[in-house]
């Protein structure tokens, strides 16, 4: 399994509205690209004060496999998604924080 965890620091004007548009529509490719097993989102909820570098909310995909993140990076409408998150990110790219883990089974 490969866990995709994207972390975001938003824009202070990206509104609680866009930022949840984006979310939902992230959670919503699961219906259509196999393989794609679970999306969680939200804020950080971290008791550990400033260990957070100011990425305060995200989300995180579970894929069953490498080839089906790789469906999802190639998606288009993850693409359209992802260009919103950059352009609501402080800094566009630099705001954005991406990792992925191989969960062995």
């Amino acid at each position: 399994m490969i866990r995709h965890c994207v972390f975001i620091r938003f824009r202070p004007e990206v509104s609680e509205a866009e930022k949840a548009m984006i979310f939902t529509e992230i959670a919503a490719l699961k219906e259509r690209l196999p393989g794609f097993l679970a999306a969680h989102v939200g804020a950080n909820v971290s008791p550990e004060t400033g260990m957070d570098k100011g990425y305060a909310e995200g989300f995180i995909v579970d894929f069953a496999d490498a080839k089906a993140r790789d469906t999802y990076l190639d998606d288009a409408d993850h693409r359209r998604t992802g260009a919103k998150i950059v352009a609501a990110a402080e800094g566009g790219v630099q705001g954005v924080l991406v990792y992925d883990l191989e969960i062995p089974d």
